[in-house]
């Protein structure tokens, strides 16, 4: 039976479940799901995620299984600190390092090139990868004894995405061993949540950075406006629309996150979404 396991501070229950013990005791739990392979939901800054050992190739299928999506959609890699970009990603540009100095941790995705001697298998990902690294501390805590976690967002393929852990247990049931309740996800962007309509992350994509002229693109509008990223690269980053030949129109909420750089088939879906 899966069960909630509540880690606010703010409980109103009569349990003492709240507790740094208790607190302590449902991180563990979800470390030992997450090493036996099993999927764990998460709260993040933005909405609530799905996740995997990023390094395990039978739990990221099982998580891509859950969702209703296939390798074609691989799930964005949530990372425990900054110092675990290079340690994933190969050739990070300087513009990508100033976004992510700006705006980690939080709801900013980056699409770089994936180390090549990586030892994953995340899906079709044509040698990228979307890494984010969350302002939540309920997953850091989680990242900082996991390392990397294969994080989508908690919601059936074509679902709204979840804010809350009922939600996301009432979209996965029994295929996820544990959810850690993290109360409502999103609130620090609830001002800007006018902007895509569920509070997802902004993704960037970086990874035709070398060969591509130089540029940036905003692969999907988020919580991160396009004016806050243009502060940071200015001109490098490229004007809309974000893929060449493709309408100048947000990417759907639930759309595919390692998405293939401008350079490459425009045709192909972009991954699952990186919350």
């Amino acid at each position: 039976m899966t069960r909630i396991y509540d880690c606010t501070s703010d409980s109103d229950t009569s349990e003492s479940d709240t507790s740094p013990s208790n607190y302590r005791a449902h991180i563990a739990l979800a470390r030992t799901a997450i090493g036996r392979g099993a999927l764990v939901v998460v709260p993040t800054d933005t909405v609530y995620g799905v996740a995997a050992d990023a390094f395990n190739a039978e739990a990221v299928q099982l998580l891509l299984d859950a969702k209703g999506r296939g390798r074609q959609s691989p799930p964005p890699v949530l990372i425990p600190g900054i110092p675990t970009l290079d340690a994933l990603a190969v050739d990070v540009p300087q513009p990508v390092r100033d976004l992510v100095a700006a705006f980690w941790p939080g709801g900013l995705t980056v699409i770089v090139n994936a180390q090549p001697s990586l030892v994953w298998d995340l899906g079709e990902t044509r040698g990228t990868v979307a890494l984010r690294m969350p302002s939540n501390q309920i997953t850091l805590d989680l990242l900082a004894e996991t390392g990397p976690l294969a994080v989508s967002s908690a919601n059936l393929s074509g679902m709204p995405a979840t804010r809350d852990a009922q939600a996301a247990e009432a979209a996965f049931g029994e295929n996820v061993a544990v959810y850690l309740d993290g109360g409502t996800a999103g609130t620090t962007y609830d001002s800007v949540f006018g902007q895509t309509g569920d509070g997802s992350s902004t993704i960037v994509d970086a990874s035709g950075f070398e060969t591509n002229g130089g540029f940036l693109y905003i692969v999907r509008s988020g919580v991160i406006s396009r004016d806050a990223i243009e502060a940071v690269v200015g001109d490098l980053l490229a004007a809309e629309p974000a893929v060449p030949g493709t309408p100048a129109e947000p990417v759907p909420a639930d759309a595919a996150p390692t998405v293939l750089a401008p350079s490459q088939d425009a045709a192909q879906d972009e991954s699952d979404a990186s919350r």
